[in-house]
């Protein structure tokens, strides 16, 4: 919800993942979040880490699209991801395992599927509504204790 660096959470898992080999380390990523450091995708295949990523993809760089939703009327600028890669191909481009999620009922079984890949990287893009929140979030200037816990009414 805002309180990590746009970016971290990849090479982050992958250096937890080198730290404890045996654990299931998942970064959840959101789609512009990833698409900062993609090609680490390189390092975790190249070192057999398979470390988990799960993309909310929504299209958008969420989380500023969210603040200019809930605090500048939705006045949109420059959030919209026009150019999207495909995450599916761009996993199995490094010799990866891709999967895709559509729906919500195929939620459960690709998370299942994911936690089966043992050997190597994986990627699960969730396509999400254009529109989709993430809470709690800390406004600008605010302290922890005046964070918002869900969607505003």
């Amino acid at each position: 919800g805002g309180l990590g660096t746009m970016g971290y959470g990849f090479p982050a898992a992958i250096g937890a993942q080198i730290a404890r080999p045996d654990e299931t380390v998942i970064d959840i990523a959101g789609d512009g979040s990833i698409q900062m450091n993609i090609q680490e995708m390189a390092t975790a295949r190249a070192n057999n880490l398979p470390v988990k990523v799960v993309i909310l993809n929504n299209g958008f760089l969420g989380m500023v699209r969210q603040w200019q939703e809930l605090f500048y009327e939705r006045r949109y600028s420059q959030t919209k991801l026009a150019a999207m890669p495909n995450f599916v191909k761009l996993a199995e481009a490094y010799d990866s395992v891709g999967i895709e999620v559509r729906r919500p009922e195929e939620v459960t079984p690709a998370l299942e599927r994911m936690l089966e890949v043992k050997d190597r990287p994986c990627i699960v893009d969730v396509k999400i509504a254009e529109e989709e929140n993430v809470f709690p979030m800390i406004p600008a200037g605010k302290s922890v204790d005046e964070m918002i816990l869900e969607q505003p009414t």
